[in-house]
């Protein structure tokens, strides 16, 4: 009676084994490691790097090593707000106020809100607010939900094949399993062209994530629900929500979230710039250490 229940356990219980085995190894393969590059390498992130290469260590070593160079260079744990804030400021992309039904932090997209014209820019803008999703995760989640809105999209404001290729490849190798699902609601058919450059970028996981929702079709309404309550879901997305994007609003709550990034990450240096770049002393005070688990 029991038999197959007993059996479906005992298979858990060894591929808990089998992975902590693998993520040890992994660890190993890595080596020795030091400041921020030991503070982002948790267990927890070992496992996304090795879920991402289908748990194969050569592929997973080789995919970290990638991303903490990255990471060493390009540095997105010190990007602030008032570095990037001009970029946010149609509401292009921004975290929204509510989450997923399973807690996950909301990306908000806005594509035709495009704004500024520098590819490095935009790109470190979505970086920027990647990193803020991730800080804003609950304990016990570790990935995030995008939601984006294709109202007034054109190939006019449509960003560059180059900046979107850019943008998967960052997402794809250096915040591998950070996504959970990127719901695409209402495209235009004028998109399918541009969609059909786009997609040959994406991985086979990342590809299974993307969501296409249009209103007029049942099931793919009904699947993005299943994610969503229909009362914290904007009306842009079917919802019955509100959605309203406060550029000051929201510069503050960043100014707040940097100062709990730079406590984090040990870069509170960098805030004896703010005052002189448009933000009150009085917006950075700066809070205890954070005792969350690190940003990984």
């Amino acid at each position: 009676m029991f038999h197959g229940r007993t059996n479906s356990h005992q298979e858990q219980e060894n591929g808990s084994v089998q992975h902590g085995a693998k993520i040890n190894e992994l660890k190993l393969a890595i080596g020795p490691l030091s400041g921020r590059s030991l503070q982002y390498c948790t267990d927890a992130c070992l496992r996304r790097y090795l879920e991402a290469r289908n748990w194969n260590v050569d592929k997973s070593k080789k995919m970290l090593e990638e991303t903490l160079k990255w990471r060493s260079t390009y540095k997105p744990e010190e990007i602030r707000w008032h570095e990037v804030a001009f970029e946010g400021e149609t509401g292009k992309v921004f975290r929204a106020n509510f989450h997923d039904r399973d807690g996950r932090t909301v990306l908000i997209l806005r594509p035709a809100k495009q704004n500024t014209t520098s590819l490095d820019n935009q790109i470190r803008h979505l970086v920027y607010l990647i990193e803020n999703a991730i800080l804003n995760l609950p304990p016990d989640q570790e990935q995030m939900s995008w939601l984006i809105d294709f109202t007034g999209w054109s190939f006019s404001t449509s960003v560059p094949v180059k900046s979107a290729r850019d943008s998967i490849n960052i997402l794809q190798n250096h915040y591998p399993e950070r996504l959970a699902v990127a719901f695409l609601y209402s495209p235009p058919r004028i998109f399918e062209a541009f969609w059909k450059i786009v997609k040959y970028f994406l991985e086979t996981k990342t590809f299974q994530k993307v969501k296409f929702v249009y209103p007029k079709d049942k099931d793919s309404v009904e699947l993005m629900r299943s994610y969503f309550d229909v009362e914290n879901l904007p009306k842009e997305f079917g919802g019955k929500a509100t959605l309203e994007y406060d550029h000051e609003e929201f510069s503050r709550l960043m100014a707040e979230d940097d100062v709990k990034s730079a406590n984090l990450w040990g870069c509170s240096d960098k805030f004896s710039s703010l005052a002189s770049n448009g933000y009150s002393k009085a917006e950075v005070v700066p809070e205890p250490l954070c005792a969350a688990p690190p940003a990984s």
